[in-house]
Parts: C-alpha cells; sequence; structure tokens
C-alpha cells in the first residue's frame, strides 16, 4: 500500500509494533418508496443511519434520487461531522445494465461534487455499483454466498456461490413475472372473484371480501376500481391481505392462490439452487412484505424448500441491505 492510500485512514491505533488503521465505507439501498444510507467503520462498527425518500431513477429522474442519496447519506454522518470515505457501494433496483451503472456513476460523480456533505472522498473511483438483489443477500446473511428470495410488492431470487457466479430468476417486473408476489396474489384474488361471481369457478368468501374492503355495491364495480381510478401495481399489491384473510378463514380458491405463490417461490430457488451447485449447509434469505402473510407462506416454502434441498437452512435477514452494501464496499 503507498503512503497516499494509507494516509486516508482516519485514525489508527497502536497495538505492540503494529498499527491498525480505521477507515470507513458507506452504504446505500436504494428503492421506489426509500433511501437508507449507513456509515461502518473498518471494524464493521455502524456510526450513523440515515433515511430519505425515493432514490430510483427511472421513477423519479436522476436529479431526485441524487438529492434522495444525498440526503440519505446526510443523516448518516450527521453524528461524526467531517469523515473521510474509503469507498460506496449503492445497491439500487435495476442497477444491472450497463445504461443504468451510466447514470448512477454520473449520480456518484455529483455527490463527491457536493457542497452539502462534509465527506472527503479518498479515492474517488473506489464505487460499487449493484442490484439490490445483491445487497440484500450480503445483508440478509452476512455473507455473499447463499440465495435471497425477496418477495415483497413483486420478486427476484438471487443467489451467489463461493466461485462467485451469480444467478437471478425474476425481477421481470408485473407484467412478465413477480410470480409469487404481492401484485401477482391480488390479481389472482380478484380473478378469482369474478370467476364464481359469473357462475364459471365454486363460491368464493372473496366476492364479499372484495366488496366490503372496497365499499362496492357489487363486484362488477371492481372494473371501475381497477380500470377508472388509475391504480397502479403499488395499489393493487396492497390488496393482498384480503386474499391472505380469506386463506385463514378456510376459503378454499384464496388458500389455492397462496399455495400456487409458494409453489412458484420454491420452483424459482430450486433453480437457483441447482445452477450454482450450492451444497454444504448453504443459507437461503427470504426478506420482503409476502413472508409476513398470516396463512403461513413462510412456514409453507420452509417445508418445501427443506424437504426438497437437504442442505438448505432458511433464514430471516440478519442486517438490513445498506448493511450489506457496507460490507461489499469493505471489501474494496
Amino acid at each position: 500500500m503507498v503512503f497516499s492510500e494509507i494516509f486516508f485512514m482516519a485514525s489508527r491505533t497502536l497495538r505492540g509494533s503494529l498499527y491498525t488503521y480505521m477507515y470507513y465505507v458507506l452504504g446505500i439501498d436504494g428503492g421506489g418508496t426509500k433511501t437508507v444510507g449507513v456509515l461502518m467503520n473498518s471494524r464493521k462498527e455502524i456510526l450513523g443511519r440515515g433515511e430519505a425518500g425515493a432514490s430510483n431513477y427511472q421513477s423519479i429522474g436522476a436529479n431526485a434520487a441524487l438529492i434522495s442519496i444525498e440526503s440519505a447519506i446526510k443523516a448518516a454522518i450527521a453524528t461524526v461531522g467531517k469523515v473521510q470515505v474509503k469507498a460506496i457501494c449503492l445497491g439500487l433496483a435495476g442497477a444491472g445494465r450497463s445504461k443504468d451503472i451510466e447514470v448512477i456513476q454520473g449520480i456518484v460523480r455529483d455527490l463527491q461534487q457536493s457542497p452539502n456533505l462534509p465527506i472527503e472522498w479518498i479515492l474517488p473511483n473506489n464505487i460499487i455499483i449493484c442490484h439490490d438483489a445483491l445487497t440484500a443477500l450480503v445483508g440478509g446473511i452476512g455473507s455473499d454466498v447463499g440465495v435471497v428470495v425477496a418477495a415483497g410488492t413483486g420478486t427476484i431470487v438471487f443467489g451467489r456461490n463461493q466461485q462467485g457466479q451469480t444467478k437471478r430468476v425474476g425481477g421481470w417486473g408485473y407484467i412478465l413475472g413477480d410470480e409469487g408476489g404481492a401484485y401477482k396474489i391480488a390479481v389472482a384474488g380478484m380473478q378469482a372473484a369474478m370467476r364464481a361471481y359469473d357462475g364459471r369457478e365454486h363460491s368464493t368468501s372473496l366476492v364479499e371480501a372484495f366488496k366490503n374492503e372496497l365499499g362496492l355495491e357489487s363486484i362488477e364495480d371492481l372494473i371501475e376500481v381497477v380500470y377508472r381510478r388509475g391504480w397502479g401495481v403499488r395499489e393493487i399489491a396492497a390488496l393482498a391481505p384480503i386474499i391472505d384473510n380469506a386463506a385463514v378463514d378456510g376459503d378454499e380458491a384464496a388458500r389455492e392462490i397462496i399455495d400456487e405463490s409458494v409453489r412458484e417461490l420454491v420452483r424459482a430457488t430450486s433453480v437457483v439452487v441447482r445452477e450454482l451447485t450450492l451444497t454444504n449447509g448453504f443459507e437461503i434469505v427470504t426478506v420482503g412484505s409476502v413472508w409476513g402473510a398470516k396463512s403461513n407462506i413462510h412456514e409453507k416454502f420452509i417445508a418445501s424448500i427443506t424437504a426438497e434441498l437437504k442442505d438448505a437452512s432458511v433464514i430471516m435477514p440478519r442486517y438490513e441491505p445498506a448493511y450489506g452494501a457496507c460490507l461489499l464496499a469493505l471489501k474494496q
């Protein structure tokens, strides 16, 4: 290590005749709802954490994304004051494409020139830009080997093996994919209600459940809700608890929707594990709102996947994705 690289380290402690140098990294987890920034030192101690608004530039624009990331960082370093940062890792949705990375690199360059951040960027090119599935994996497990199964509004399964090979299944959005996610559960529930109303399938409590939840005089009014109110993916996904509750109450149509969601998540996970040849006690971390469903989606998934993959253990996240971003930055 050359002297200029040593000099950036913020502090040092004498231990015998050897010096242990302290340095700092930033981890960013940015999505369509919020942005989280974490400041960590070389001993993996969290010194600060900050939150701000959305930072998915594809939906809010690069300038708005810059403001959110800057605000999250500013809040994370507020208690520390001026800090010297060795590396920064940004885990952002959709950041796997080269054009997206170019845009994000521009955002980071603007960050590094911002007069609003009391940061000295010691190695300005020490930047990691990656998909948020990787930071969710590393944060969730505390290691970069294993599988993350993310099931929220949408779904994606991502894994990495000890050789550094990665495999992704899903994450294609609400039209092309997202099987097992809240949006698809909600849509399947509405479709089941309409088929029952038509007489194409057996009756289901979902008809009355949707009417009661949305204040509809007739289930036919669901047309106005879905097509004419300008509802988007998030608004529709928010209806998933209706199916969840109906499944808990024993509704057969709702139970089948939940079970099919589990099957889809198991299929996707199995593909990732087999592609990466993961063995010897690897971990699968589950993240996202779907896993908190009352209808035991998480328990059903664990039972199915561990019956199929004997070496797997399913865990809840140990740390948040921004923590995982910091761990990746520490490796730089």
